[in-house]
């Protein structure tokens, strides 16, 4: 596939602009402009592994909801910003010239899209910076993001922020689906007025609301889906925490560009820095990455490699 055909920028809902990523072998990647988000991820059998709300208002300045809205430099109401920060609802632009990036993910289909602070974002957070974003898709049907934020301040002043990838997984039904990978972590529980309690044994499972910032997390985080006898794979680095999150039904009805039932078919696990803010100097970088995977899989307790995954499947 020559690499015209393999990326594309095209005008989508509302005029606002995007870019398909597509891999030789049939997966591909939609992102829009705005808010630098991901709202589209497809497998090599055009299966759609992301969910995005058929209630998403795709006009700014509403947040998209759904795909991987970035969390940046606030997370939730961790701050005096707005919820989320501002990063998924400004325009970003398309980096022509990034630095290197010390990994593979240049010889895959890529884009690589920066923001910078306006004059009105400086009134209300008031520092200089570079966020590079990569998104990739691998040979595999990999997708993965990469993102870097440099303190370019001229004043001499640090900052710091708070950070997630927020994604939004798609499920065949939230009561069929467990996590496996944060049993017996501590974890902030933001429905209970962010208290710390400890995570039971067990895999995770879903009967309810859930809203909880894990602690220490492992690099790799496994949603198993039972009735798609598929297993969604999240490799992490430079991001300790994971958010779990389902509105479930009472909040999905509170929500005006999220369905009455869509609570069913989604479910929200965010590789995320929290509980210990990160501070950059100027001059300094820190970078974040996330890369997602879908296996086929039987219900195969405790298997994280998706090697072993699809040989017990």
């Amino acid at each position: 596939m020559s690499s015209e055909r393999a990326i594309e920028l095209c005008k989508a809902a509302n005029g606002l602009e995007k870019v398909i990523l597509r891999d030789a072998r049939g997966s591909s990647a939609e992102v829009y402009l705005y808010g630098g988000q991901v709202t589209s991820w497809k497998n090599d059998h055009g299966e759609e592994l992301l969910f995005v709300s058929s209630k998403a208002i795709f006009k700014p300045p509403k947040a998209i909801r759904g795909g991987i809205p970035i969390c940046f430099p606030q997370f939730s109401n961790h701050g005096s910003l707005e919820q989320h920060g501002f990063a998924r609802n400004r325009f970003w632009s398309i980096d022509t010239d990034p630095p290197p990036l010390p990994t593979n993910s240049s010889s895959q289909v890529h884009i690589d899209l920066i923001l910078r602070p306006s004059e009105e974002d400086m009134k209300i957070w008031p520092h200089s910076y570079e966020f590079r974003l990569r998104i990739a898709l691998g040979p595999g049907g990999n997708l993965m993001l990469i993102s870097r934020v440099r303190n370019t301040n001229t004043d001499g002043k640090p900052f710091t922020f708070t950070f997630a990838y927020h994604t939004y997984f798609s499920v065949s039904d939230i009561s069929e689906v467990r996590v496996e990978g944060l049993e017996t972590l501590d974890y902030l529980d933001n429905l209970q007025n962010k208290e710390r309690f400890t995570e039971q044994g067990d895999a995770i499972t879903f009967e309810s609301e859930v809203d909880k910032i894990y602690l220490s997390t492992p690099t790799k985080i496994a949603i198993l889906d039972h009735e798609k006898k598929r297993t969604f794979v999240i490799r992490k680095d430079g991001l300790p925490d994971a958010v779990v999150w389902n509105p479930w039904d009472k909040k999905a009805k509170a929500m005006a560009d999220f369905g009455d039932d869509e609570y069913k078919h989604m479910l929200c696990v965010e590789a995320a820095a929290i509980e210990k803010p990160i501070t950059l100097k100027p001059g300094e970088e820190w970078r974040g990455r996330q890369e997602l995977s879908a296996v086929p899989s039987s219900y195969c307790s405790g298997q994280l490699d998706p090697q072993k995954v699809l040989q017990c499947s």
